[in-house]
């Protein structure tokens, strides 16, 4: 049995972590994120009404790791409103986050507290590997030193890191008042980005230290044009209240970091053939006029109504091909 931790102890971090319906990985996730060679770790848990057993297995780490875990519940209100509840408990001066059924290498936090210690850095982030399903033949991922070339602008081209990439000072998260929980789809996005407006001192641990499992079929969203929307709408907000930090931008690039992702991404699902998230992605880029006029063939179909429009494009594909 593990004594209490001190919470005076000066490099406590608190791992935060959402659970609903996690029993088959949970208890994977709970020993990754003890079992980290930096020892002065508190986890928190937020059990979202889980009804697979989860909260039984909680309940038995709990009681074996006396004093490392703490235990919360919520009723579905999802996984961002659990973290802001967990960071209401959270003791630590850094905040890390880790989904219940995904994992870090056991030296993960050790590194980033490292590299935040030697650089001062307010946040640091690491590299990653999605396995598990769809994902079992990914490669390792690690992304570019952002901090040593336009961090504004590498932030606006995409979501910079999965939630549990990165080690964070609770006072940065504390000054963004954590996750603002308007733009469902993409609130990690969202809370990096208003970090980054509040500080730009980020260092890379160039290594692979996190593991995100993918199961699926089932994550691949039926409503992906809203996780697009969502990311356009944070990317709008960030630019609208932070003109200083992209005044070095020209309209054009700034078009392209923003609106024109809509267009990106509504063509990428359209060759992909996802037609449903295709149309409704197009019919956004007419609506905020964020297209070309190149666009228009791809643009006036999906006006139609949504039975139409599969079959004017099958017909397409009888005819001639993808185009």
């Amino acid at each position: 049995m593990t004594a209490e931790l001190s919470a005076t102890a000066p490099e406590l971090v608190s791992v935060i972590m959402p659970c609903f319906n996690a029993a088959p990985y949970v208890e994977e996730a709970v020993g990754s994120a003890l079992g980290q060679s930096h020892g002065n770790v508190e986890l928190i848990i937020v059990d979202d009404g889980s009804s697979d057993g989860s909260l039984d297995i909680l309940a038995g780490l709990a009681e074996q790791h006396t004093g490392r875990i703490h235990m919360l519940h919520t009723r579905r209100l999802g996984p961002y409103p659990a973290r802001n509840l967990a960071l209401q408990h959270a003791r630590g001066k850094f905040i890390a986050f880790l989904d219940a059924d995904d994992w870090w290498r056991e030296d993960c936090l050790e590194k980033l507290l490292g590299a935040m210690r030697e650089t001062q850095a307010d946040v640091t982030y690491c590299g990653w590997q999605n396995v598990g399903g769809r994902a079992l033949n990914s490669e390792p991922y690690v992304p570019p030193a952002y901090e040593q070339e336009d961090t504004v602008a590498a932030f606006l081209r995409g979501c910079p890191w999965p939630i549990h990439a990165a080690l964070t000072r609770r006072a940065v998260i504390d000054a963004v008042n954590g996750f603002s929980e308007r733009r469902y789809a993409s609130m990690d996005y969202d809370l990096w980005l208003r970090i980054l407006a509040h500080t730009r001192k980020i260092v890379r641990v160039p290594e692979v230290l996190a593991f995100y499992r993918w199961h699926g079929s089932g994550q691949v969203s039926a409503s992906k044009w809203r996780q697009v929307l969502d990311a356009v709408q944070v990317r709008r907000d960030f630019v609208s209240h932070h003109r200083d930090l992209v005044a070095h931008l020209s309209k054009n690039a700034l078009y392209e970091l923003v609106d024109g992702q809509i267009m990106r991404e509504a063509y990428r699902a359209y060759w992909r053939r996802d037609l449903g998230n295709a149309q409704k992605l197009f019919r956004e880029a007419i609506a905020c006029r964020a297209w070309r006029p190149a666009d228009l063939k791809y643009l006036l179909p999906a006006l139609l109504p949504a039975g139409l429009f599969r079959e004017l494009v099958g017909f397409a594909d009888r005819s001639g091909g993808k185009e």
